[in-house]
Parts: C-alpha cells; structure tokens; sequence
C-alpha cells in the first residue's frame, strides 16, 4: 500500500479539533485539504477531549472531496503516542495524514512511521496508506529539512510553519508571513526555497503556511502569489474569505493549462510516425521538445486535478 503525493492541496483549512462549530462548517468549504487541529487551535485543558470530537467529526462527518488531516502535538510533549493511538484506532480508515509539527530531524518522522505501522497492524488497516506531513518550525528543522524529506514513504508534504519559525530565528516581525522592517528583500525566500528544494528532491509537495491577518485579503494574497510563483503547491488558510484565492493561485490560469494541454499534445503527435517521429516540433511559433514536454507535465497535472477543462484542441498540421 502507497501513500498519494499528488493530491490536490491547494488550500488547506485549519480547523481546531475542540469546536464543534467548526468541525460542522469545515465539512462545507470548497478547500482542497482540512486537518483538525490538536496543537496550537487546542488550549491544553481541552487537548485529550478533542481528541474523541475529531474521531466523532470524522466517523459521522461528510468529507467527500477533501484531504482529511489530522495535526497532532509535536514530539516535546506528552500528548503526541495517545493524539496518534485515539485518532488513528477510532477512524484510521476515515483519515488520510497525519501531520507531525515543529519536526527538527528524521528520527522523530520514523516514530511516527513506525507507529502507524503498529497501529494498522493491530486494527486491521491497510499498512503504509496513511501519510504523514512534516512541518518544518524552526532553525534546527530547516538544516536538517533534506534528512526528513527522505525519512519515511509514507511522507506526501513538507509544510512551512511561519509562525514558530520566525520566533525561532528572532526574526524582527509581530505578523506572521509578513516582511520584518528593516531587510529590502524577501526575508522568506531563502526559507521557502530551501524546503521546495528538499520537498521535490524525493518527490512530495511543499506547503506554504498560514496568514494571519485574516481580513486582510489582499495581504493573503500578496503572499500566496509569492510562494506560488516559486512553484509551491498550496498554503494553509484560517478563514473562509481565504479559501477561493488560495484555489486560484495556486492553480494555473486557464490560458497556461489549455496552452500546457496543446504542448502535450503537439509533442505526443511529433513523436508519432504521424508526426515523422521528430524529437521536436513548432506549436504556432514556439519550438517544443522534450523539455517543453516535462514543464507542461507540471502545468496539465496541476489544471486536472483543480478540475479545469480546456478550451482548446490540438489539430495536427497538415504534412
């Protein structure tokens, strides 16, 4: 049994795992991926009884069409092996990933591998189709980020926690995934590139985190397009008026999906013994080969699966 890497996660809700309310409402967003929240959106009194409303929301919830998701509490403390055994025992086969935050090496992705392993035994589950998500939090993390990405198949994402990190580097900024005074460039970039390198090194997606000032749409969206552009797959959103952006940055625009569709097309029909078996071809007045035929992979993949349909044909020329 594999895990899924390509699942659509172009927005990604956090939902805290103690509110009934949300738990309801979560279940009617048009999001690509929900994860109910035991960490940070659970105060500490309230953290084990979360853990059976999340069961609850799971086991008797409609989730169809989404990435369901559960964050437990990270490794430094003593909730994390019962979050994992209540969640996974009580609706393992309603559960996609388990994400694992604030990870700082690959022994403590391994534990939870390893874990789940046990846990799928004993209950009867399909071993290995449960992934994990790790989220890169601090300093020590992002050094060892190519070590984690390459600790478990059951790995799908590597996921940026903005909040914690900026705390862990005395970054000189109070909002989060805003740029700190006094630095003219991008503060993050250094960051976001050193998880996506790791991230697609072994294949997995790389999620950009949360924004904060959640009324504060067009800050929301200054910062999608940022990590987005590097080629990130998806970003966490708080509020349902960051939902539809996040679907749209992160998904091509409908001219680069139809013209990604043409050169696959085009590069298919060059190749053929219709085409002359050529290694490259014209489409219109750009020269296509194999490389063209690689970046459009990447464009068509992602317009499938937000669902797109394309507006344009391929027709052969005539010979």
């Amino acid at each position: 049994m594999s895990v899924d890497r390509h699942r659509p996660r172009r927005s990604c809700l956090a939902v805290p795992g103690s509110n009934p309310r949300f738990l309801e409402k979560a279940q009617g967003l048009d999001v690509d991926q929900v994860f109910l929240d035991l960490e940070d959106a659970c105060a500490p009194a309230v953290k084990e009884s979360a853990r059976d409303m999340i069961v609850k929301a799971l086991t008797t919830g409609d989730w169809t069409g989404k990435t369901t998701v559960v964050r437990v509490n990270d490794l430094t403390t003593h909730w994390t092996y019962r979050d994992v055994i209540t969640v996974v025992e009580g609706a393992g086969d309603k559960l996609d990933c388990v994400m694992l935050p604030k990870v700082q090496d690959a022994t403590q992705v391994r534990w939870l591998d390893l874990l789940l392993t046990q846990i799928e035994k004993t209950i009867g589950l399909p071993v290995g189709r449960i992934g994990i998500e790790a989220q890169i939090e601090n300093a020590r993390g992002l050094v060892n980020v190519d070590e984690i990405a390459g600790s478990s198949p059951r790995l799908e994402t590597i996921v940026f926690g903005p909040a914690d990190f900026m705390a862990s580097i005395n970054m000189k900024s109070l909002v989060v995934g805003e740029q700190p005074p006094g630095y003219p460039a991008d503060a993050y970039h250094y960051i976001l590139m050193r998880i996506l390198m790791a991230a697609r090194t072994h294949d997995l997606q790389a999620i950009d985190g949360p924004y904060l000032k959640i009324r504060d749409v067009d800050g929301f969206r200054e910062v999608a397009e940022r990590s987005a552009a590097l080629g990130y797959d998806g970003k966490w959103v708080l509020h349902p008026g960051q939902v539809d952006i996040a679907n749209e940055v992160y998904s091509p625009s409908q001219e680069d999906y139809d013209h990604s569709e043409l050169i696959l097309d085009a590069y298919e029909w060059a190749t053929s013994e219709g085409g002359g078996y050529k290694g490259s071809a014209m489409l219109g007045d750009e020269m296509i080969d194999e490389a063209s035929r690689k970046m459009a992979l990447v464009i068509a993949g992602k317009g499938r699966a937000a669902g797109m349909s394309r507006t344009s044909e391929f027709t052969p020329p005539e010979v």
